[in-house]
């Protein structure tokens, strides 16, 4: 008997994002199931963030909907969208965080901003928080005295201070070598495993995405839609779509199998 299917927790509906008259992204469909990492890809200038923006409740679409649950976040009210999007966390690609404060305070500042906790409380969950993430005893750094892997970590611990059911993650392995990326990675996964929380990663970096997606969006950048859903490793291996394969073999695709041709 096969398991039960598991809820979407984000459903896209018909979504087309634009800026003015310029189409980044239309007709997109896809579900983000709960606990899941999902992953944004394909190449560069796609439109990728544009879409997470929308996600998000930065940026309204052009056409079509977004829905948390049953709740349309574009056709709410402005206090019922920022109530959804406190239940979000997002850690930039640049990791924004202010160089005048302290990574402690970096981590308070959405404390400080939307709950009513003493500095004191503030102080300790930060503290909590840069635990979580393996900067344990770094609160009081400036994000100029780390690597540049810690201070994508401080992103991830201060988009975590709310805790959020959602961590967004806007191409997280950006400007990092190969072995603070698999760190980060690691990380991402230990969270998700640890906390239950749902990760949505915008990525077009090949290792990344194959070694921690569950399921995937492709984004196409010359039809400005998507071409594909599914788990990026069955995609690599499976997707009808060249253009898809391609873009997860580098280019070394080959077509996939006939499942009606005879074993070799």
């Amino acid at each position: 008997m096969s398991a039960p299917a598991r809820e979407f927790q984000v459903q896209v509906e018909g979504l087309s994002v634009a800026y003015g008259d310029f189409l980044v992204q239309q007709d997109l469909n896809f579900g983000i199931r709960r606990s899941d990492v999902f992953i944004v890809m394909g190449p560069s200038g796609c439109g990728k963030t544009t879409v997470m923006r929308s996600l998000t409740g930065l940026l309204p679409p052009a056409a079509g909907r977004v829905l948390y649950g049953t709740e349309d976040l574009w056709t709410a009210n402005e206090a019922e969208r920022a109530r959804l999007m406190r239940r979000n966390g997002v850690m930039y690609q640049s990791g924004a965080l202010w160089s005048s404060l302290t990574l402690g305070e970096n981590v308070g500042l959405p404390l400080e901003q939307y709950t009513d906790l003493s500095p004191r409380q503030i102080r300790d969950i930060a503290a909590y928080k840069l635990a979580l993430v393996g900067l344990k005893g770094f609160d009081d750094f400036y994000p100029s005295q780390v690597s540049g892997g810690m201070q994508k970590r401080v992103g991830v611990a201060r988009a975590m201070a709310l805790d959020p059911d959602i961590l967004y993650f806007d191409e997280p392995s950006a400007g990092l070598d190969p072995i603070s990326a698999r760190h980060l990675d690691d990380l991402i996964l230990q969270l998700r495993d640890g906390l239950g929380t749902t990760m949505v990663v915008v990525t077009h970096e090949l290792a990344s995405l194959l070694a921690i997606g569950d399921d995937a969006v492709f984004l196409d950048a010359e039809t400005k839609t998507m071409l594909a859903t599914g788990n990026p490793r069955d995609l690599r291996d499976h997707c009808p779509d060249a253009r898809v394969r391609g873009f997860l073999t580098r280019g070394e695709a080959t077509p996939p199998p006939d499942p009606g041709a005879p074993l070799q």
